[in-house]
């Protein structure tokens, strides 16, 4: 069985999101506008970014009053006080800090820099930072509702986000919800080229898909926060992206 081709199409002049945007209207304005027909299986993804900003997940730091934990915090990794504040808030729990740095554990369970938290591409105010959607599974879902009902068809629909990695320098995209896709493909099971068993094969399809679509959304001023990616046969699948969180037990590095 040959492997299927997979193609990514930008969807250029988004323009910019604001408080209660009405999403999935304006992916499906400009979809039209740049000639692009979804298609039965086709997947979405999407930045992030623009889920927060519809979803008005923006904080004033002007707002935030520190915590002494949060002062001591500041003060270990160099930080400003309010953003440490606003960091424990959003974290589970801190998995590393040293000057510059801070590390934690999501209350999504994703371990990144900062708890997500943004000031890039947010606007121009230096007090104003974006949080992560409060459950962004949740949120593909009600675009892959809105977007099925309106085109017809069964979509997939994958919200990624830019995060480091233990021991390799520089970001790639992860998704951080999804809706419609195998998130993770199981193949334990399978036979390799040559017959034997596969026993640890499983693949993150959906960070797979989020990193390649994030080459094309870039990180700075290109403003394609969304691909339309076909080929990979989707919109059926009930997986969350919560599946491709390492459980708590499996942790092999603390």
């Amino acid at each position: 069985m040959p492997t299927p081709a997979l193609t990514f199409f930008p969807l250029p002049d988004l323009p910019l999101i604001e408080p209660g945007s009405g999403l999935a209207a304006l992916i499906i304005e400009h979809l039209g506008k740049a000639g692009l027909a979804p298609q039965d299986g086709d997947v979405l993804a999407i930045a992030q970014k623009i889920i927060s900003k519809a979803e008005d997940c923006f904080v004033d730091l002007k707002d935030i009053e520190p915590s002494p934990e949060a002062l001591k915090l500041a003060y270990s990794t160099e930080k400003d006080p309010r953003l440490a504040e606003l960091i424990l808030r959003e974290s589970a729990r801190i998995v590393r800090d040293t000057p510059g740095v801070l590390i934690v554990e999501h209350h999504l369970g994703i371990v990144l820099a900062n708890a997500g938290i943004d000031r890039s591409n947010v606007n121009n105010d230096e007090d104003t930072v974006l949080l992560l959607p409060d459950d962004p599974d949740a949120s593909a879902r009600q675009l892959k509702a809105t977007l099925d009902a309106h085109f017809g068809i069964h979509l997939g629909i994958v919200i990624t986000d830019s995060v480091g990695r233990p021991w390799r320098l520089g970001t790639t995209g992860i998704a951080i919800g999804c809706a419609g896709l195998e998130a993770m493909h199981d193949m334990r099971g399978r036979t390799d080229m040559f017959g034997r068993v596969l026993q640890v094969a499983e693949v993150a399809t959906a960070d797979c898909i989020a990193g390649t679509a994030t080459l094309l959304m870039g990180e700075g001023a290109e403003a394609i926060p969304v691909v339309l990616i076909r080929g990979l046969k989707a919109g059926e699948s009930t997986q969350s992206a919560k599946i491709i969180v390492r459980p708590a037990d499996e942790n092999l590095f603390e």
